[in-house]
Protein backbone atom coordinates (compact mmCIF):
# COMPACT_ATOMS: atom_id res chain seq x y z
CA UNK A 1 0.00 0.00 0.00
CA UNK A 2 1.49 3.62 -0.95
CA UNK A 3 1.96 6.46 1.93
CA UNK A 4 -0.37 9.29 1.63
CA UNK A 5 1.34 12.11 0.18
CA UNK A 6 1.65 15.20 2.20
CA UNK A 7 -0.63 17.93 1.82
CA UNK A 8 0.62 21.13 -0.57
CA UNK A 9 -0.75 23.06 2.12
CA UNK A 10 1.21 21.15 5.07
CA UNK A 11 4.77 21.39 3.47
CA UNK A 12 3.79 25.21 2.07
CA UNK A 13 4.02 25.83 5.89
CA UNK A 14 7.65 24.29 6.36
CA UNK A 15 10.76 25.87 5.50
CA UNK A 16 12.41 24.94 3.12
CA UNK A 17 15.52 23.11 4.63
CA UNK A 18 12.71 20.39 5.89
CA UNK A 19 11.00 20.11 2.85
CA UNK A 20 14.22 19.50 1.17
CA UNK A 21 14.86 16.73 3.87
CA UNK A 22 11.16 15.28 3.43
CA UNK A 23 11.86 14.97 -0.53
CA UNK A 24 15.20 13.48 0.60
CA UNK A 25 13.37 10.66 2.41
CA UNK A 26 10.71 9.98 -0.10
CA UNK A 27 13.54 9.46 -2.88
CA UNK A 28 15.55 7.30 -0.35
CA UNK A 29 12.69 5.40 0.79
CA UNK A 30 11.43 4.63 -2.76
CA UNK A 31 14.87 3.37 -3.43
CA UNK A 32 15.00 0.97 -0.78
CA UNK A 33 11.58 -0.21 -1.47
CA UNK A 34 13.29 -1.18 -5.34
CA UNK A 35 16.07 -2.73 -3.79
CA UNK A 36 14.10 -4.57 -1.48
CA UNK A 37 11.87 -5.37 -4.23
CA UNK A 38 14.36 -7.17 -6.92
CA UNK A 39 14.75 -10.46 -7.69
CA UNK A 40 15.85 -12.69 -10.29
CA UNK A 41 12.88 -11.79 -12.73
CA UNK A 42 14.19 -7.64 -12.68
CA UNK A 43 17.78 -7.94 -11.79
CA UNK A 44 20.98 -9.78 -12.16
CA UNK A 45 19.81 -11.98 -8.98
CA UNK A 46 20.04 -15.57 -9.30
CA UNK A 47 16.83 -17.37 -8.81
CA UNK A 48 17.77 -18.85 -5.62
CA UNK A 49 18.12 -15.52 -3.77
CA UNK A 50 14.08 -15.22 -4.29
CA UNK A 51 12.11 -15.10 -1.52
CA UNK A 52 8.84 -17.65 -1.27
CA UNK A 53 6.93 -14.59 -1.94
CA UNK A 54 8.24 -14.27 -5.59
CA UNK A 55 5.50 -15.60 -7.92
CA UNK A 56 6.60 -17.86 -10.72
CA UNK A 57 5.50 -17.54 -13.86
CA UNK A 58 1.97 -19.31 -14.68
CA UNK A 59 2.13 -22.95 -16.17
CA UNK A 60 1.82 -23.06 -19.41
CA UNK A 61 -1.36 -24.80 -20.57
CA UNK A 62 -1.15 -28.63 -21.33
CA UNK A 63 -0.75 -29.53 -25.07
CA UNK A 64 -3.12 -31.32 -27.12
CA UNK A 65 -0.37 -33.64 -27.78
CA UNK A 66 0.94 -36.97 -26.44
CA UNK A 67 3.50 -36.79 -23.75
CA UNK A 68 6.77 -37.75 -24.92
CA UNK A 69 9.03 -37.15 -27.98
CA UNK A 70 6.63 -35.59 -30.70
CA UNK A 71 6.83 -36.64 -34.66
CA UNK A 72 9.61 -35.86 -36.61
CA UNK A 73 11.95 -35.74 -33.14
CA UNK A 74 15.47 -37.92 -32.91
CA UNK A 75 15.49 -41.16 -30.96
CA UNK A 76 17.55 -41.26 -28.08
CA UNK A 77 18.48 -44.30 -27.56
CA UNK A 78 21.84 -45.99 -25.99
CA UNK A 79 23.62 -47.50 -29.12
CA UNK A 80 23.80 -50.90 -29.58
CA UNK A 81 27.21 -52.36 -28.72
CA UNK A 82 28.36 -54.86 -31.54
CA UNK A 83 30.72 -56.87 -30.10
CA UNK A 84 29.93 -57.57 -26.74
CA UNK A 85 31.57 -59.19 -24.24
CA UNK A 86 29.37 -62.27 -23.89
CA UNK A 87 26.31 -63.23 -25.65
CA UNK A 88 23.90 -65.98 -24.23
CA UNK A 89 21.13 -67.85 -26.52
CA UNK A 90 17.66 -67.15 -25.13
CA UNK A 91 15.44 -69.98 -27.16
CA UNK A 92 12.00 -71.09 -26.53
CA UNK A 93 11.76 -74.75 -25.77
CA UNK A 94 7.82 -75.02 -27.24
CA UNK A 95 5.32 -73.35 -28.58
CA UNK A 96 3.48 -71.18 -26.95
CA UNK A 97 0.02 -72.26 -28.23
CA UNK A 98 0.77 -75.95 -28.78
CA UNK A 99 3.49 -77.08 -26.26
CA UNK A 100 5.50 -78.63 -29.60
CA UNK A 101 8.80 -78.09 -28.88
CA UNK A 102 10.69 -76.09 -31.30
CA UNK A 103 14.45 -75.69 -32.61
CA UNK A 104 16.91 -74.34 -34.40
CA UNK A 105 17.65 -70.61 -34.83
CA UNK A 106 16.27 -66.98 -35.33
CA UNK A 107 18.68 -65.16 -38.29
CA UNK A 108 17.38 -62.01 -36.62
CA UNK A 109 16.75 -62.33 -33.13
CA UNK A 110 15.79 -59.29 -30.87
CA UNK A 111 19.32 -58.38 -29.20
CA UNK A 112 18.67 -56.84 -25.44
CA UNK A 113 22.10 -55.63 -23.53
CA UNK A 114 22.57 -55.45 -20.25
CA UNK A 115 25.67 -52.71 -18.99
CA UNK A 116 27.10 -53.50 -16.17
CA UNK A 117 30.13 -52.01 -14.21
CA UNK A 118 33.01 -54.57 -13.81
CA UNK A 119 34.51 -55.55 -10.40
CA UNK A 120 37.43 -52.61 -10.17
CA UNK A 121 40.76 -53.00 -8.43
CA UNK A 122 43.45 -50.80 -8.94
CA UNK A 123 46.44 -52.28 -11.14
CA UNK A 124 49.65 -51.79 -8.74
CA UNK A 125 52.99 -51.55 -10.54
CA UNK A 126 55.79 -52.39 -8.28
CA UNK A 127 59.58 -51.42 -9.33
CA UNK A 128 61.89 -52.42 -7.09
CA UNK A 129 65.58 -50.68 -7.42
CA UNK A 130 68.19 -53.41 -6.64
CA UNK A 131 71.32 -51.78 -5.19
CA UNK A 132 74.30 -53.71 -6.77
CA UNK A 133 77.76 -53.08 -5.11
CA UNK A 134 80.60 -52.76 -7.57
CA UNK A 135 82.98 -55.92 -6.96
CA UNK A 136 85.77 -53.54 -7.94
CA UNK A 137 85.88 -50.51 -5.55
CA UNK A 138 82.92 -51.85 -3.19
CA UNK A 139 80.93 -48.57 -4.13
CA UNK A 140 76.85 -49.61 -4.29
CA UNK A 141 74.34 -48.57 -7.24
CA UNK A 142 70.88 -48.31 -7.15
CA UNK A 143 68.88 -48.89 -9.80
CA UNK A 144 66.84 -45.90 -11.26
CA UNK A 145 63.11 -45.96 -12.10
CA UNK A 146 61.75 -45.69 -15.49
CA UNK A 147 60.93 -42.49 -17.23
CA UNK A 148 58.12 -40.54 -16.57
CA UNK A 149 57.64 -42.60 -12.91
CA UNK A 150 57.75 -40.47 -9.92
CA UNK A 151 55.39 -40.64 -7.25
CA UNK A 152 52.87 -42.99 -6.46
CA UNK A 153 49.90 -42.43 -8.26
CA UNK A 154 49.75 -43.15 -11.89
CA UNK A 155 48.38 -40.53 -14.94
CA UNK A 156 44.61 -41.95 -14.65
CA UNK A 157 44.62 -42.05 -11.12
CA UNK A 158 45.83 -37.98 -10.98
CA UNK A 159 43.27 -37.25 -13.83
CA UNK A 160 40.27 -39.10 -12.14
CA UNK A 161 41.47 -36.53 -9.17
CA UNK A 162 41.46 -33.46 -10.74
CA UNK A 163 37.93 -34.69 -12.67
CA UNK A 164 36.59 -35.23 -9.62
CA UNK A 165 37.34 -31.58 -7.55
CA UNK A 166 37.68 -29.51 -10.57
CA UNK A 167 34.69 -30.25 -12.45
CA UNK A 168 32.31 -32.27 -10.18
CA UNK A 169 33.26 -29.52 -7.03
CA UNK A 170 33.78 -32.63 -5.06
CA UNK A 171 35.56 -32.09 -2.31
CA UNK A 172 39.21 -33.51 -1.50
CA UNK A 173 37.89 -35.41 1.65
CA UNK A 174 34.71 -36.91 -1.21
CA UNK A 175 36.94 -37.54 -3.88
CA UNK A 176 39.17 -39.42 -2.25
CA UNK A 177 36.43 -41.78 -0.63
CA UNK A 178 34.79 -42.45 -4.19
CA UNK A 179 38.21 -43.36 -5.65
CA UNK A 180 38.54 -45.92 -2.53
CA UNK A 181 34.94 -47.03 -3.16
CA UNK A 182 34.63 -47.40 -6.47
CA UNK A 183 38.35 -48.00 -7.24
CA UNK A 184 39.69 -49.39 -4.10
CA UNK A 185 42.51 -46.96 -3.82
CA UNK A 186 43.71 -45.76 -0.46
CA UNK A 187 44.08 -41.80 -0.88
CA UNK A 188 43.85 -39.22 1.74
CA UNK A 189 42.43 -35.60 1.27
CA UNK A 190 45.89 -34.70 1.56
CA UNK A 191 47.14 -36.74 -1.28
CA UNK A 192 44.28 -35.42 -3.19
CA UNK A 193 45.16 -31.84 -3.07
CA UNK A 194 48.68 -32.25 -3.82
CA UNK A 195 47.49 -34.15 -6.89
CA UNK A 196 45.30 -30.87 -7.68
CA UNK A 197 48.06 -28.81 -7.89
CA UNK A 198 50.68 -30.50 -9.77
CA UNK A 199 47.93 -31.25 -12.05
CA UNK A 200 47.13 -27.73 -12.09
CA UNK A 201 50.82 -26.69 -12.99
CA UNK A 202 50.88 -29.61 -15.90
CA UNK A 203 47.35 -27.95 -17.16
CA UNK A 204 48.72 -24.49 -17.61
CA UNK A 205 50.33 -24.55 -20.98
CA UNK A 206 46.93 -25.72 -22.66
CA UNK A 207 45.24 -23.17 -20.47
CA UNK A 208 47.23 -20.32 -22.25
CA UNK A 209 46.96 -22.27 -25.85
CA UNK A 210 43.19 -22.03 -24.93
CA UNK A 211 43.45 -18.08 -24.02
CA UNK A 212 45.35 -17.14 -26.95
CA UNK A 213 43.39 -18.92 -29.34
CA UNK A 214 39.95 -17.33 -28.08
CA UNK A 215 41.16 -13.67 -27.97
CA UNK A 216 40.14 -11.64 -30.94
CA UNK A 217 37.29 -13.88 -31.93
CA UNK A 218 33.28 -12.93 -30.95
CA UNK A 219 33.35 -13.99 -26.96
CA UNK A 220 30.62 -13.59 -24.53
CA UNK A 221 32.37 -12.46 -20.97
CA UNK A 222 30.85 -12.39 -17.57
CA UNK A 223 32.42 -12.65 -13.56
CA UNK A 224 31.57 -13.42 -10.13
CA UNK A 225 32.59 -13.09 -6.93
CA UNK A 226 34.51 -16.04 -5.62
CA UNK A 227 34.96 -14.83 -2.48
CA UNK A 228 38.33 -13.88 -0.08
CA UNK A 229 38.65 -10.90 -2.82
CA UNK A 230 38.87 -12.96 -5.93
CA UNK A 231 36.60 -12.95 -9.02
CA UNK A 232 36.09 -15.59 -11.46
CA UNK A 233 36.13 -14.66 -15.22
CA UNK A 234 35.16 -16.44 -17.66
CA UNK A 235 35.61 -15.82 -21.73
CA UNK A 236 33.10 -18.22 -24.37
CA UNK A 237 34.05 -18.49 -27.59
CA UNK A 238 33.51 -20.86 -30.63
CA UNK A 239 36.39 -22.68 -30.12
CA UNK A 240 37.50 -22.67 -26.85
CA UNK A 241 35.79 -21.59 -23.04
CA UNK A 242 38.84 -19.70 -20.66
CA UNK A 243 38.20 -19.17 -16.95
CA UNK A 244 40.42 -16.52 -14.70
CA UNK A 245 40.36 -16.21 -11.83
CA UNK A 246 41.69 -12.75 -10.86
CA UNK A 247 42.12 -10.43 -7.46
CA UNK A 248 39.68 -7.46 -9.15
CA UNK A 249 36.95 -6.87 -11.35
CA UNK A 250 37.89 -4.10 -13.35
CA UNK A 251 38.71 -2.82 -17.14
CA UNK A 252 42.39 -4.26 -16.47
CA UNK A 253 41.64 -7.56 -15.53
CA UNK A 254 38.78 -7.53 -18.28
CA UNK A 255 41.95 -6.47 -20.73
CA UNK A 256 43.80 -9.39 -19.38
CA UNK A 257 41.11 -11.93 -20.18
CA UNK A 258 40.13 -10.93 -23.50
CA UNK A 259 43.18 -9.13 -25.19
CA UNK A 260 43.67 -5.83 -26.49
CA UNK A 261 42.29 -6.44 -30.35
CA UNK A 262 39.68 -3.81 -31.20
CA UNK A 263 38.24 -6.02 -33.81
CA UNK A 264 36.69 -8.43 -31.80
CA UNK A 265 32.72 -8.08 -30.60
CA UNK A 266 31.87 -8.50 -27.35
CA UNK A 267 28.94 -9.69 -25.65
CA UNK A 268 27.79 -8.54 -21.65
CA UNK A 269 25.73 -7.01 -19.74
CA UNK A 270 25.78 -3.53 -19.05
CA UNK A 271 28.19 -3.42 -15.95
CA UNK A 272 30.16 -0.46 -16.21
CA UNK A 273 33.58 -2.02 -16.51
CA UNK A 274 32.19 -3.27 -19.83
CA UNK A 275 30.75 0.50 -21.47
CA UNK A 276 34.49 1.69 -22.93
CA UNK A 277 34.05 -0.95 -25.37
CA UNK A 278 33.06 0.79 -28.54
CA UNK A 279 29.79 0.56 -29.51
CA UNK A 280 29.96 -1.56 -32.95
CA UNK A 281 32.49 -4.08 -31.29
CA UNK A 282 30.08 -4.33 -28.29
CA UNK A 283 26.61 -6.43 -28.07
CA UNK A 284 24.22 -5.73 -24.91
CA UNK A 285 22.24 -8.65 -23.70
CA UNK A 286 19.40 -8.75 -24.67
CA UNK A 287 18.52 -11.08 -21.82
CA UNK A 288 19.64 -8.88 -19.12
CA UNK A 289 17.96 -5.97 -20.81
CA UNK A 290 14.32 -7.91 -20.50
CA UNK A 291 15.34 -7.96 -16.68
CA UNK A 292 15.74 -4.05 -16.81
CA UNK A 293 12.21 -4.04 -18.86
CA UNK A 294 10.59 -6.42 -15.82
CA UNK A 295 12.15 -4.00 -13.07
CA UNK A 296 10.22 -0.77 -14.62
CA UNK A 297 7.19 -2.78 -14.84
CA UNK A 298 7.35 -3.78 -11.14
CA UNK A 299 8.43 -0.33 -10.25
CA UNK A 300 4.62 0.66 -10.81
CA UNK A 301 4.94 3.50 -11.82
CA UNK A 302 4.62 6.19 -14.58
CA UNK A 303 7.27 4.38 -16.74
CA UNK A 304 5.57 0.89 -16.34
CA UNK A 305 4.03 0.98 -19.86
CA UNK A 306 6.84 1.69 -21.21
CA UNK A 307 8.84 -1.06 -19.72
CA UNK A 308 5.63 -3.28 -20.78
CA UNK A 309 6.12 -2.17 -24.81
CA UNK A 310 10.12 -2.95 -24.34
CA UNK A 311 8.92 -6.61 -23.12
CA UNK A 312 6.43 -6.63 -25.89
CA UNK A 313 9.73 -5.43 -28.66
CA UNK A 314 11.98 -7.78 -27.01
CA UNK A 315 9.52 -10.61 -27.64
CA UNK A 316 9.39 -9.73 -31.21
CA UNK A 317 12.97 -9.80 -31.54
CA UNK A 318 13.34 -13.05 -30.22
CA UNK A 319 11.04 -14.70 -32.36
CA UNK A 320 12.62 -13.73 -35.22
CA UNK A 321 16.10 -14.62 -33.97
CA UNK A 322 14.14 -18.20 -33.23
CA UNK A 323 13.33 -18.41 -37.23
CA UNK A 324 17.06 -17.36 -37.70
CA UNK A 325 18.32 -20.36 -35.51
CA UNK A 326 15.85 -22.64 -37.25
CA UNK A 327 16.35 -21.87 -40.58
CA UNK A 328 13.06 -20.64 -41.64
CA UNK A 329 14.44 -16.51 -41.88
CA UNK A 330 18.03 -15.99 -43.46
CA UNK A 331 20.58 -14.01 -41.56
CA UNK A 332 20.63 -11.22 -44.16
CA UNK A 333 17.28 -10.31 -43.46
CA UNK A 334 16.89 -10.49 -40.04
CA UNK A 335 19.77 -8.17 -40.76
CA UNK A 336 17.60 -5.64 -43.10
CA UNK A 337 14.38 -5.75 -40.35
CA UNK A 338 16.96 -4.32 -37.75
CA UNK A 339 18.14 -2.21 -39.68
CA UNK A 340 18.35 1.20 -37.99
CA UNK A 341 15.91 3.09 -40.61
CA UNK A 342 13.62 0.10 -40.47
CA UNK A 343 10.52 0.01 -38.55
CA UNK A 344 11.81 -2.20 -35.36
CA UNK A 345 14.26 0.49 -34.71
CA UNK A 346 12.08 3.21 -35.16
CA UNK A 347 9.55 1.79 -32.22
CA UNK A 348 12.60 1.04 -29.91
CA UNK A 349 13.45 4.83 -30.42
CA UNK A 350 10.41 5.78 -29.53
CA UNK A 351 9.60 3.81 -26.65
CA UNK A 352 13.18 4.44 -24.91
CA UNK A 353 12.45 8.31 -25.67
CA UNK A 354 9.34 7.74 -23.68
CA UNK A 355 10.62 6.27 -20.95
CA UNK A 356 13.95 8.69 -20.97
CA UNK A 357 10.71 11.60 -20.61
CA UNK A 358 8.76 10.11 -17.88
CA UNK A 359 8.77 10.70 -14.17
CA UNK A 360 10.59 7.81 -12.86
CA UNK A 361 14.40 8.39 -12.53
CA UNK A 362 15.65 4.44 -12.77
CA UNK A 363 13.66 4.26 -15.81
CA UNK A 364 14.87 7.26 -17.60
CA UNK A 365 18.38 6.80 -16.87
CA UNK A 366 17.91 3.15 -18.50
CA UNK A 367 16.23 4.70 -21.36
CA UNK A 368 18.51 7.36 -21.52
CA UNK A 369 21.89 4.76 -21.46
CA UNK A 370 20.28 2.79 -24.55
CA UNK A 371 19.37 5.70 -26.68
CA UNK A 372 23.05 6.58 -26.12
CA UNK A 373 24.26 2.87 -26.85
CA UNK A 374 21.92 1.88 -29.62
CA UNK A 375 24.12 0.58 -31.71
CA UNK A 376 24.95 -2.16 -29.35
CA UNK A 377 21.87 -3.39 -28.99
CA UNK A 378 21.94 -4.77 -32.90
CA UNK A 379 25.51 -5.87 -33.02
CA UNK A 380 24.26 -9.06 -33.51
CA UNK A 381 22.51 -8.73 -36.48
CA UNK A 382 25.11 -8.04 -38.56
CA UNK A 383 28.45 -9.86 -37.56
CA UNK A 384 28.96 -13.42 -37.52
CA UNK A 385 29.55 -15.90 -34.46
CA UNK A 386 27.82 -12.81 -32.34
CA UNK A 387 24.64 -13.96 -30.21
CA UNK A 388 22.24 -11.50 -28.88
CA UNK A 389 22.44 -13.01 -25.33
CA UNK A 390 25.19 -13.68 -23.08
CA UNK A 391 23.75 -16.85 -21.80
CA UNK A 392 26.74 -18.94 -22.59
CA UNK A 393 29.12 -17.14 -20.63
CA UNK A 394 25.87 -16.72 -17.11
CA UNK A 395 25.71 -20.66 -17.77
CA UNK A 396 29.91 -21.33 -17.52
CA UNK A 397 30.37 -19.07 -14.77
CA UNK A 398 27.84 -21.11 -12.88
CA UNK A 399 30.98 -23.09 -11.79
CA UNK A 400 31.93 -20.15 -9.20
CA UNK A 401 28.61 -19.67 -8.13
CA UNK A 402 28.50 -23.12 -7.14
CA UNK A 403 31.84 -23.44 -6.05
CA UNK A 404 31.70 -20.18 -3.76
CA UNK A 405 28.20 -21.59 -1.98
CA UNK A 406 30.43 -24.90 -1.36
CA UNK A 407 33.54 -23.67 0.26
CA UNK A 408 33.88 -19.61 -0.29
CA UNK A 409 36.07 -19.76 -2.94
CA UNK A 410 39.65 -21.48 -3.39
CA UNK A 411 41.82 -20.91 -0.46
CA UNK A 412 45.22 -20.26 -2.11
CA UNK A 413 46.91 -18.59 -5.58
CA UNK A 414 47.74 -21.93 -6.30
CA UNK A 415 44.00 -23.73 -5.79
CA UNK A 416 42.80 -20.96 -7.95
CA UNK A 417 45.58 -21.00 -10.91
CA UNK A 418 44.33 -25.11 -10.59
CA UNK A 419 40.49 -24.22 -11.31
CA UNK A 420 40.47 -22.05 -13.71
CA UNK A 421 42.96 -24.46 -15.77
CA UNK A 422 40.35 -27.70 -15.02
CA UNK A 423 37.17 -25.69 -15.99
CA UNK A 424 39.20 -24.68 -19.16
CA UNK A 425 39.92 -27.74 -20.14
CA UNK A 426 37.11 -29.55 -18.71
CA UNK A 427 34.35 -26.96 -20.91
CA UNK A 428 36.37 -26.76 -24.07
CA UNK A 429 36.97 -30.67 -24.07
CA UNK A 430 32.63 -30.80 -23.99
CA UNK A 431 32.53 -27.59 -26.37
CA UNK A 432 34.79 -30.05 -29.24
CA UNK A 433 32.69 -33.37 -27.84
CA UNK A 434 36.24 -35.27 -25.78
CA UNK A 435 35.72 -37.13 -23.31
CA UNK A 436 37.69 -35.30 -20.51
CA UNK A 437 39.09 -38.11 -18.64
CA UNK A 438 40.97 -39.52 -21.53
CA UNK A 439 42.42 -35.83 -22.23
CA UNK A 440 43.40 -35.46 -18.84
CA UNK A 441 45.02 -38.85 -18.55
CA UNK A 442 46.75 -37.43 -22.07
CA UNK A 443 47.82 -34.99 -20.83
CA UNK A 444 49.50 -35.54 -17.25
CA UNK A 445 51.35 -38.97 -18.95
CA UNK A 446 53.13 -36.27 -21.50
CA UNK A 447 53.81 -34.08 -18.53
CA UNK A 448 55.56 -37.15 -16.47
CA UNK A 449 57.59 -37.97 -19.52
CA UNK A 450 58.44 -34.71 -21.13
CA UNK A 451 56.41 -35.05 -24.35
CA UNK A 452 54.34 -31.93 -25.71
CA UNK A 453 50.94 -31.71 -24.40
CA UNK A 454 48.48 -33.20 -27.21
CA UNK A 455 46.39 -29.83 -28.87
CA UNK A 456 42.83 -29.82 -27.55
CA UNK A 457 41.72 -27.89 -30.38
CA UNK A 458 42.80 -30.21 -33.67
CA UNK A 459 42.65 -27.11 -35.28
CA UNK A 460 39.62 -25.66 -34.40
CA UNK A 461 41.20 -22.76 -34.05
CA UNK A 462 42.44 -22.10 -37.32
CA UNK A 463 38.92 -23.68 -38.62
CA UNK A 464 37.45 -20.38 -37.26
Amino acid sequence: MDAPALPPELLADLPPAVVAYIRWLEARVAQLEAKLNQNSTNSSKPPSSDPPSVKRAPPKPRSSRKPGGQPGHPRHERAVVENPDQVRECKPAACRRCARPLAGDDPHPLRHQVTELPDVRPVVTEYRRHRLRCPGCGATTCGALPAGVGGQDGPRLRAACALLTGAFRLSKAKAARLLGDLFGVPLSAAGVCATEAAVGEQLRPVADRLAAAARGLPANVDETGMGKGRWLWVMVTAVATVFRIAAGRSRAELTRLIGADPARVVTSDRHALYMHLPDWRHQLCWSHLRRDFQAMVDRANTGSDVGRDLLGLSDELFGLWQRVRDGTLTKARFAGKMHAERDFRARLRAALARGEACGCAKTAGTCRELLDREVSLFVFAFADGVEPTNNAAERAVRHGVLWRKQSFGPKSAAGAAYLAHIWSVVETCRQHGRNVWAYLTACVAAADNGRPLPDLLDGQAQAA
